[in-house]
């Protein structure tokens, strides 16, 4: 479905600037032009208003505001970084890097990966990493969240499932590696499941672990669901103990211009990394960041406290 929106969007934009470089052209090419630029790069428009909200909201949170110079840094980072994934690898390529679970996985001692996306995300997001997976020989399995919009408790069968594959593939739990609303999904579904035993950890990037100020503009079920102090969030924090807290790492970033303010992204008896200056879909793919996240997976191999059934 995700995929099917935003090729529909693409073709959307595409047809705008052509319709209005064709209707100026003979009035003033330059116009065309710039006319056409506007239309195809207004998502930058849109990251931009963004990050000028995440400074009024972090300041107003009491954070301290950033300085005009650091934003661009980070809005010209997420420039770059956003289209990748949602004009190229989602909409078009989003099982580019299939699941890789090989019958013979739990003889080579390889722990396996769940990856669980964001909101308005599918499984084509985490293609960089799946690659780099592939390679290793290590087993993984990438889910893709339905329906889009639905409500996070409603997408913890798909990691149940996803759990299960890769349990049953290597005899081992999983790592789960999850991305902004994918963090608070993985807990969901820790809570519905009662599944701490069947996960050996949880690695969030980005992921609204006490909600966002920007939830607040969306009317969708799991947008009032990451609401800062939702009831949805406070009867998951209630339902959490300190093990349960201890089997996550949580990155989180100063200049994330989706979940602010930063504070909000770390999770109280968690590890908690703050990286600076990254954005919110830059952060989850800075050499560093990903370089870090799979050394810490490949410390968990072949440690089996963890069994799944």
């Amino acid at each position: 479905m995700l995929a099917r929106i935003q090729q529909a969007l693409i073709a959307f934009l595409c047809l705008g600037a052509i319709v209005w470089a064709w209707a100026w052209w003979r009035v003033s090419p330059a116009m065309a032009m710039a006319g056409a630029l506007a239309i195809a790069f207004s998502y930058a428009m849109v990251l931009a208003m963004e990050f000028v909200l995440m400074r009024v909201g972090s300041r107003q949170a009491g954070a301290g505001a950033a300085g005009w110079r650091s934003l661009s840094r980070a809005w010209l980072g997420e420039v770059l970084a956003a289209p990748r994934v949602f004009f190229w690898r989602q909409p078009f390529f989003s099982d580019a890097a299939p699941d890789f679970v090989p019958d013979n996985a739990a003889v080579k001692g390889l722990r396996g990966v769940v990856f669980i996306h964001g909101i308005v995300c599918n499984r084509g997001f985490w293609t960089p990493w799946l690659l780099r997976l592939r390679e290793q020989g290590r087993p993984f399995v990438a889910v893709s969240l339905e329906p889009v919009f639905g409500s996070i408790d409603g997408y913890a069968p798909q990691i149940d499932a996803a759990v299960r594959r890769l349990a049953q593939s290597t005899g081992m739990a999983p790592v789960l590696v999850c991305h902004s609303m994918g963090g608070l999904v993985a807990r969901a579904w820790l809570r519905a499941c009662d599944a701490d035993s069947r996960v050996h950890h949880v690695l969030t990037l980005g992921t609204p672990h006490r909600g966002t100020w920007l939830a607040h503009l969306g009317q969708s079920t799991s947008a009032r669901q990451m609401r800062p102090d939702s009831g949805w969030l406070q009867l998951l924090e209630r339902a959490e103990s300190p093990a349960r807290r201890a089997l996550f790492s949580c990155w989180y970033s100063d200049f994330d211009n989706i979940v602010f303010p930063a504070a909000n992204a770390r999770l109280e008896g968690a590890q908690n990394r703050l990286v600076s200056g990254l954005a919110h879909v830059q952060m989850a793919f800075d050499e560093g960041v990903v370089r870090d996240c799979l050394a810490r997976i490949g410390q968990q191999d072949r440690k089996e406290s963890s069994q799944c059934p």
